[in-house]
């Protein structure tokens, strides 16, 4: 138990979690309200990992009393309840593999139809149910920061804001190009369609960030929101998008209510942009001096999902595949995500 507790290094989330209660105490503590609630993000993420690792550690104690007692008539539930502690030990030792400076983050995952009309759009569509769906499993919050409908079916794009311990851990591994390949529902012929989509995910870190965005150097228009919100939203352009000249990137809002909420956020989630622009430059240029190869393709095929003639999906960086569409479809993402991750930091790709 001591190994294990070490593994997940206990003592140091403790010790930090007292110093962000003790910070959260002072009497000046909310007049930076931002800030504040960058702290309280934390400290609540902290007492969440702390009170999971207790749970644990009440469970082994007491699987080890019952192991002590050598009575036949617990095997039964001693067995059921050492293989439940191994795939909750499993997984948090998988966690704990995720030391990145932005693993615990949280995510803006952004969602783009490739060519081909309705098609592509409906499979944007299916991917933003996918996601929601995994987020949801896994309890985490998510927000639409903006949505851009399809002419006939589906969507053109939509920008989310997905928040939960380890979102961008695990989301990191679905950034790049999503295939599918099926019997078209929009084709009277029943033919069979190659549809693509493009998936962004960039770290939401703009409290610990410092980006500063000349003026100049963006150009904001305002607009009347097409989404939900009501007549006020409506009726008002409270709807805004940016534009980063330098860089070429678009970023529109308007999930907000107000016009100035939805510059704010459309602010922060360029800033994340840039943010994640130049760290990923950076990690490129530094594997080169390595002599490692690294590709960043924003463009690259990572998965491609086969609806027709077979069923399967398949991650083209591991090699991991499934038959269960329709489960994966649904939000069982997991081992894809962990397949990665371990190919990731070295470790051997996920069975099977």
């Amino acid at each position: 138990m001591s190994t294990l507790r070490s593994v997940f290094d206990l003592p140091s989330k403790q010790q930090k979690a007292a110093a962000l209660d003790e910070q959260s105490a002072a009497p000046d503590f909310w007049n930076d309200s931002r800030a504040a609630q960058a702290v309280m993000r934390d400290l609540s993420r902290l007492k969440d990992e702390i009170a999971k690792w207790a749970t644990i550690q009440a469970r082994i104690s007491d699987a080890l009393e019952l192991a002590a007692l050598e009575d036949d008539s617990l095997y039964g539930e001693l067995e059921a309840e050492t293989n439940a502690l191994a795939e909750v030990v499993n997984k948090l030792s998988f966690e704990a593999m995720m030391s990145g400076a932005y693993d615990n983050e949280d995510v803006i995952l952004s969602i783009h139809a490739g060519a081909g009309g309705t098609e592509s759009q409906d499979w944007a569509a299916m991917l933003l149910r996918m996601f929601v769906r995994w987020a949801e499993m896994r309890k985490m919050k998510v927000e639409v920061i903006d949505q851009m409908e399809g002419e006939e079916a589906g969507i053109k794009s939509v920008t989310l804001s997905v928040r939960g311990p380890y979102a961008y851990g695990y989301l990191q591994s679905e950034r790049g190009v999503h295939r599918l390949v099926r019997i078209s529902p929009f084709d009277a012929n029943k033919r069979r369609h190659t549809s693509f989509a493009l998936v962004e995910v960039v770290p939401d870190v703009q409290d610990d960030i410092d980006i500063q965005i000349d003026e100049r150097d963006i150009e904001i228009d305002y607009y009347r929101s097409s989404g939900a919100g009501g007549q006020h939203v409506q009726k008002n352009e409270t709807a805004v998008r940016i534009v980063h000249k330098p860089t070429g990137m678009v970023v529109t809002c308007q999930n907000e209510r107000s016009q100035l909420q939805n510059r704010e956020r459309a602010l922060q989630v360029l800033k994340a942009r840039l943010f994640d622009l130049e760290r990923r430059k950076k990690e490129e240029e530094f594997a080169q001096l390595k002599g490692d190869h690294v590709a960043v393709n924003f463009g690259s095929q990572i998965r491609s999902y086969v609806l027709h003639p077979y069923q399967m999906v398949k991650d083209h960086r591991t090699d991991y595949e499934t038959g269960n569409t329709g489960a994966v479809l649904d939000g069982a993402l997991d081992e894809f995500m962990e397949a990665y991750l371990r190919a990731k930091v070295g470790s051997a790709p996920a069975a099977n």
